[in-house]
Formats: structure tokens, C-alpha cells, sequence
């Protein structure tokens, strides 16, 4: 199951990685065609928005998988390892606790969005279809913060691989 779900995580943030590649292709290609034939590509804005913030939520799960996240090592740097191990797991809890809170807002924004049909003005692409993988990527966080709460360590060799 451990290595099911770090599979997932790492799959998820790959994806995330590929989205933020076709936004760099389709933005140098619509800076490109915008200059040479004045023919930019239609709604690269909007689709540079919706990507990057799908992109950005798609890394968390992986970040706090790795523990890849912002720490400050210079006030841990002395402290005993079981000390050490203590607030790794206070962290994941933070980080569980935050992922709840935003599990519940976002879906929150997912249904307003629905009701009031909001799109982007020039493709017309509903707004809450950048919600569905956000939403993903924020259960995805609380399970690598619970997964983190078990392994404080980090999580075991044999479960990072295939």
C-alpha cells in the first residue's frame, strides 16, 4: 500500500512537471508566432494561469513526501534525533491539518464556480475544471502528511521503488 500510494505521489508530481513543460513550449511558442507573424496563441494567458496553479498543487504531495519542504535545519541542527523525529511529525500533522482546511475551502470555490458558471473570457473554459486536480493533489497531501506522521525518517527504500 506504502509503495502504491509514493507511487502516485511521485506519478502526480511528474504530471505536474510535463504541465509546466507544454505551458513553457505553448508560451515560447506564442511569444515566437506573436513576433514573427503577429498571430499569438489564443488564450495562452488563461491556460498559463490555470496550468501553473494545477502544476504548483500537483508538487505539495511530493514536497512533503521527500520533506522537501521550507525547514530551518539551523534550529534542528543540535537537537537529538528523537527530538528531531518529534517535530517532523508535529509538521506533518500541520501539514495535514492544512491540507484539510484546504480540501474543504476549495470545494467550497469548486461548487461556487459551478453555480455561477464563471469561464475564462477568451477560450470560455470553466473555471472550476482547474479545481478537479487541485482538489486531487490536496488529498494526495494529506496522505503523504499522514505517510510522513508514520515514517518521520523518511519513508523506507523499498517503497520508492517500482
Amino acid at each position: 500500500m506504502l509503495r502504491w500510494a509514493t507511487n502516485l505521489i511521485i506519478g502526480w508530481a511528474l504530471l505536474g512537471g510535463v504541465i509546466l513543460l507544454l505551458i513553457v513550449l505553448m508560451t515560447t511558442y506564442s511569444a515566437a508566432a506573436g513576433f514573427l507573424i503577429a498571430s499569438p496563441f489564443p488564450g495562452d494567458f488563461e491556460l498559463t494561469e490555470m496550468g501553473v496553479a494545477v502544476a504548483s498543487f500537483a508538487f505539495l504531495p511530493y514536497c512533503q513526501l521527500t520533506f522537501a519542504n521550507v525547514s530551518a535545519d539551523v534550529f534542528t541542527a543540535k537537537m537529538s534525533p528523537c527530538k528531531v523525529r518529534i517535530l517532523s511529525r508535529v509538521g506533518s500533522l500541520v501539514a495535514a491539518a492544512f491540507s484539510i482546511l484546504l480540501l474543504w475551502r476549495m470545494y467550497e470555490g469548486l461548487l461556487d464556480y459551478q453555480m455561477y458558471l464563471e469561464t475564462t473570457t477568451i477560450l470560455q473554459i470553466p473555471i472550476w475544471f482547474a479545481f478537479l486536480p487541485a482538489l486531487f493533489s490536496l488529498l494526495l497531501l494529506l496522505l503523504s502528511s499522514l505517510i510522513t506522521f508514520v515514517h518521520p525518517d523518511g519513508v523506507p527504500e523499498t517503497a520508492l521503488t517500482s
